[in-house]
Order: structure tokens, then C-alpha cells, then sequence
């Protein structure tokens, strides 16, 4: 599950883009909705009133007209204060009303904005009898106060919109960095571990809709795998029996060319058969480390000399280190292996503590690997080309993890090179931990 499921890895993820959080983005669109709504109400609000307002005025002018009418038809006199006998101020639309013979208001803006009330009518003798009074200082105040009233709910609303967007946005955040990190550890090969259980809570909502998908996403994944392993070891066990008697008929065949290139291929076949099997044991974590103490440098110079003397061993730090012999050589092998032919020589080994170096002076390991990590029946890329399924590495590093070690890989540049300049060799590093076996779901017996 490890191999199809590193691809979840957030560290893969492109994060050139600006980030942000569910809890912001919640917020501030609870904020922009309410500013908006509280913009829309606002202006309703004041509208009606300043139209309620000038109705009222233009109410209260009409009426007053109406007395100056009754007087000046008694005195012929315009016998009422801010009432004129055809006043050449007269708005052209209140005039052309008036002249139908219509008593009628009219509301004209000041520059200011303050608004003026106008009224006329036509009286018996041919003359206009017109009222012109102004917004007055009450209903403007009232207005003022209420645009005031407004402005400062409107503020409201909006701080207690994002207030509520990012207590809501936080609940919902949690629930989604708890889904994320469960998720991650799903990737990480923790098979047990169920996204739905570890966001909790009592309310149901998408967020559990999502963790149930990548619960049963994760569960069909790994029993998927699960079968493609026991197939694949079910596969690699019935052909142990043919492949042994097939290389126990080839040593029985008479000397010569043919039936060295029998044995040959009847060696590689049952090598591929068990390196099968082992790689299918390794990912069924069902491994078991035997503990040891060494001294590394020893075990390592050793160990490296009886495999290729002219391989260059240097230890830099000699330490006492609790393992599994088996298989640390294991690794240590397959390790020499891939380096003597994916590699050019020399090929160098360091023991520093408890870290081990592996470099060779080839072309580099190929750009998947260093990103993905090994994957069985991977061969590499063109400029590190070579014959072979890719098991090597995948056994070393399935070894490491039952030895709770870690096994990283780089290529060799210069200081400041770019990517496009070839490499000048590849290094793997594994490295050993102080209390071993540990975090890797084995259990080391003692012997």
C-alpha cells in the first residue's frame, strides 16, 4: 500500500499558489454577503424614509397653499408667509401644471442635496399663487441620524458575519486538517487508521461524506493488495518446486556451452523466484527483525571485502549498534549490487556512526526514483540504464523498514549546477536508528 499510496503525499503537491485557509475564505464571504445585503438595505431604507419625509412636506405645502388661496381670494392678497404672486423662481414643470389649471407640488435638490418644496395654484385673476419652503432642519436631522444608524449596523452585521464565518470556518477547518492528517497517515502504509473515527464529532455533514469515500478508497486499495500479494507469493511458491527441479536436471546434463547457458538461466530464474517471494513477505509486514549488537565499521568493511575487494570501505566513526546481521547484509548487498550495475567504479562505502553511504560515480538514479522512492519491476530510465526488475532496491528498502532503519537517495552535482547537468554519481545513505527496531509495525525478537 505503500507504493500506490505515496502519491497522496502532500509533499508532492504544488504549492507555488497563494494558500489560504476554509476558516478566511468563509469569513470573508459571510462578510462580503452581509456588507452587501446591509448596503442593499440601507439604501431601501433611506430612500423610503427621505420619500416618506417629502411626502410629508409636500403634504404640509399643499395644505398651507390652500389657506393662502382662501386668503387671497378674501383679500386679494398673498396674506401667508413664503407665498408670492407669480414668481418668475417657479420650476417650468410646476408652471406647466399650473397652467392646465392644477394645484400641485413639486420637489427641486439645492446643489447641497437639501431638497426644496414647491407648491402652486392658479387663482381667479390670471395670477399664480405659489409656496416655496424649504427641507426642514428636523427631517433633515432625522434623516442624518438615521443614515448614521444605519452605517453603524451595517458595520455590525458585517463584524458579526465574519465573526460567525470563522467560528463556523474553524469547525469545519479542523474537521478537514484532522481528515487531511488521518489521510496522510493512511499514505504512510498506517492501514488502520479510519479518517471517519479520527475527524469525530456528532454532526454530519460532507466532511464525513469525504471520509467515508477515502475510507473505503483506502480499504480497496489495500485489499487489493493484499490479493495482488498473495497471488504474487502464491505465484513465486508453486514455481520454487519446478525451477529446483529444472536446475537439478540442468547440473545433470552433460558438460558444455548448452548446458552452461541452462544452468544460467535456471540460476536466474530461481534468483527471481525467491527475490519474488521476499519482496511479497516484506510488504505482508510480517517480517520480524533478530537483534544483534555489532560494531558497524567492522561489520560493514567485512562484509563489503568478501563481495568485491577493490570496493573502497572507510569508516569514520566506529559504533556499537543493535540490528538485525541478516538482514543489514541484506541490504548492504543489494545495495553494492545496484551500484556495480546501474554505477561506474569506483564505488565507495563510508561508516559514519550509524549512517552507511553507498556511492558510486555513474550517471545518477533516475528522476522517479528519487521522487517516489524504489518500485518493484522498475528498471530505471535511459541514463541509468541497466538489465534487471527493479527488485534490488525494493528488497533493500523493505529490509530497512523491518530494521526501523531509513534509506534515502541523491545524485552527486556540483555546488549551484541545475537540473539538466548530469549527474556525477548516486548515493544512497541508510541510516540506523539509535533504538532499533522502531515505528516500522515489526517486532524484533531477541536471540
Amino acid at each position: 500500500m505503500r507504493g500506490i499510496l505515496r502519491r497522496l503525499n502532500p509533499a508532492h503537491d504544488d504549492t507555488s499558489g497563494i494558500r489560504t485557509g476554509v476558516r478566511w475564505k468563509l469569513s470573508a464571504a459571510i462578510a462580503l454577503v452581509g456588507a452587501l445585503v446591509a448596503v442593499a438595505l440601507s439604501l431601501v431604507v433611506h430612500n423610503a424614509a427621505r420619500v416618506s419625509m417629502l411626502d410629508n412636506a409636500r403634504d404640509l405645502a399643499d395644505e398651507r397653499l390652500q389657506i393662502a388661496q382662501r386668503n387671497y381670494e378674501l383679500s386679494s392678497r398673498p396674506n401667508f408667509p413664503n407665498v408670492k404672486i407669480d414668481d418668475p423662481l417657479l420650476p417650468s414643470a410646476l408652471q406647466t401644471k399650473v397652467q392646465h389649471g392644477r394645484r400641485a407640488t413639486f420637489v427641486t435638490d439645492r446643489p447641497s442635496g437639501v431638497p426644496d418644496i414647491w407648491a402652486a395654484v392658479p387663482v381667479k385673476d390670471g395670477h399664480v399663487l405659489s409656496l416655496h419652503t424649504g427641507f426642514t432642519d428636523r427631517s433633515t436631522d432625522i434623516l442624518k441620524d438615521l443614515d448614521q444608524a444605519l452605517v453603524i449596523g451595517s458595520i455590525a452585521v458585517v463584524l458579526g458575519g465574519s465573526a460567525l464565518g470563522v467560528l463556523i470556518g474553524g469547525q469545519l477547518s479542523r474537521r478537514l486538517r484532522k481528515a487531511a492528517a488521518a489521510a496522510n497517515q493512511v499514505a504512510r502504509g498506517e492501514t488502520e487508521v479510519r479518517v471517519r473515527d479520527a475527524i469525530g464529532g456528532v454532526v454530519r455533514d460532507e466532511t464525513d461524506d469525504l471520509a467515508r469515500a477515502v475510507d473505503a478508497m483506502a480499504d480497496a486499495l489495500q485489499q487489493r493488495i493484499e490479493a495482488e500479494r498473495r497471488v504474487t507469493a502464491d505465484i513465486a511458491h508453486e514455481l520454487r518446486t519446478p525451477v529446483t527441479g529444472l536446475l537439478t536436471a540442468a547440473e545433470l546434463l552433460p558438460p558444455g556451452r548448452p548446458t552452461e547457458l541452462v544452468l544460467d538461466r535456471a540460476k536466474a530464474m530461481r534468483t527471481l523466484v525467491e527475490d519474488v517471494l521476499e519482496v511479497a513477505r516484506l510488504d505482508g509486514a510480517s517480517e520480524r527483525a533478530e537483534l544483534q549488537d555489532i560494531l558497524l565499521g567492522e561489520f560493514v568493511t567485512r562484509r563489503v571485502i568478501a563481495k568485491d575487494p577493490d570496493i573502497e570501505v572507510r569508516v569514520v566513526h566506529e559504533s556499537m549498534v543493535t540490528t538485525d546481521p541478516r538482514r543489514l547484509e541484506r541490504v548492504l548487498i543489494n545495495l553494492l549490487a545496484n551500484a556495480a550495475r546501474h554505477g561506474r567504479p569506483p564505488i565507495e562505502v563510508s561508516v559514519e556512526g550509524r549512517v552507511i553511504r553507498v556511492r558510486d560515480h555513474g550517471p545518477g538514479f533516475p528522476s522517479d526514483l528519487l521522487a517516489d522512492g524504489p518500485s518493484r519491476f522498475r528498471t530505471g530510465s535511459a541514463d541509468r540504464a541497466g538489465h534487471g526488475h527493479g527488485r534490488g532496491l525494493t528488497i533493500a528498502a523493505g529490509q530497512a523498514r523491518v530494521l526501523g532503519a531509513r534509506l534515502t537517495f541523491r545524485n552527486v552535482r556540483q555546488a549551484g549546477a541545475p537540473d539538466h547537468v548530469p549527474a556525477e554519481g548516486a548515493v544512497a545513505v541508510l541510516w540506523l536508528p539509535e533504538h532499533a527496531p522502531t515505528n516500522t509495525g515489526s517486532y524484533p525478537m531477541l536471540p
